[in-house]
């Protein structure tokens, strides 16, 4: 599987596209340094899911130090032409915490676990096999 990729001008950034529940399409950022994926809870949010819904919280480790995290399971989750049933995702308020972005996450490695994937960033292109 192919796909190719845009890079955010001013950072080189690597975006992908991700789709929610067949039907949600959100612009995300391939971190390939974030262990987990990570979604705005302003946008799962306006994507239907009620806030109250979270499975769990969980503590992680940013660049800013320790944060908690809910967790939320979501139905189905794809991106780069993969899907996974029931994946879980850690939900932040991204607002709350004065993080102002034009994506609305992280696609995080735990996505990609179990995938042997190259990034060609000359090409633009990432093959996942």
């Amino acid at each position: 599987m192919m796909y190719k990729f845009k890079r955010e001008p001013e950072s080189g950034l690597i975006l992908v596209n991700v789709e929610i529940d067949n039907k949600y399409e959100l612009k995300m950022i391939l971190d390939t340094g974030a262990t987990n994926t990570t979604i705005d809870s302003n946008a799962l949010y306006l994507l239907g899911h009620d806030l109250k819904d979270n499975i769990g919280t969980v503590e992680i480790e940013t660049a800013n130090g320790i944060i908690e995290t809910e967790v939320f399971e979501i139905d189905t989750f794809a991106s780069l032409g993969l899907i996974k049933e029931k994946f879980q995702i850690q939900v932040y308020d991204f607002l709350a915490h004065g993080i102002f972005s034009d994506y609305n996450g992280l696609l995080g490695l735990d996505f990609l676990e179990g995938t042997k994937f190259c990034i060609d960033t000359r090409e633009s292109i990432i093959t996942l096999s």
